[in-house]
């Protein structure tokens, strides 16, 4: 069995992905070697919903991101999506998209809504007396 047929290159030098996979980028590459967010240490749920910033920086500041910086703007500016979403709407691993949406955060590109801990939802009790003596109305 030849290295050709078993998959592997078939000259020095050649690649070992597929063809039509296209370019190979690392996470890493894309993140600068970071693994978190930012210095203040920003933790993103993956239910955690981004949007555009009302009052973004300009133009000239957005020249400066970088490609992934951009796609991930252009899917928030299209409607608010979750983290989960953007991680699967860009093919880009969570921990990178949660690293570069660190950087969109502090540079006020974008604004995140945490979803709310279980513990401070009201309770289930009270809803249905306001329920019921909305009816009684």
């Amino acid at each position: 069995m030849n290295e050709e047929s078993a998959g592997g290159p078939s000259m020095p030098g050649s690649q070992w992905y597929d063809a039509d996979a296209g370019p190979l980028v690392r996470p890493y590459a894309m993140t600068g070697g970071r693994t978190r967010p930012g210095p203040s240490n920003v933790r993103f749920d993956l239910i955690a919903l981004v949007v555009v910033d009302d009052d973004p920086p300009g133009p000239a500041e957005e020249s400066l991101l970088g490609p992934e910086h951009r796609s991930l703007l252009a899917l928030c500016r299209a409607e608010t999506q979750s983290v989960a979403e953007l991680s699967a709407d860009a093919d880009l691993p969570v921990g990178v998209v949660r690293v570069l949406l660190g950087d969109l955060l502090e540079s006020g590109f974008v604004r995140v809504s945490r979803p709310v801990p279980p513990a401070q939802l009201p309770d289930e009790r009270i809803l249905r007396e306001v329920i019921d003596g909305l009816r009684a109305l």
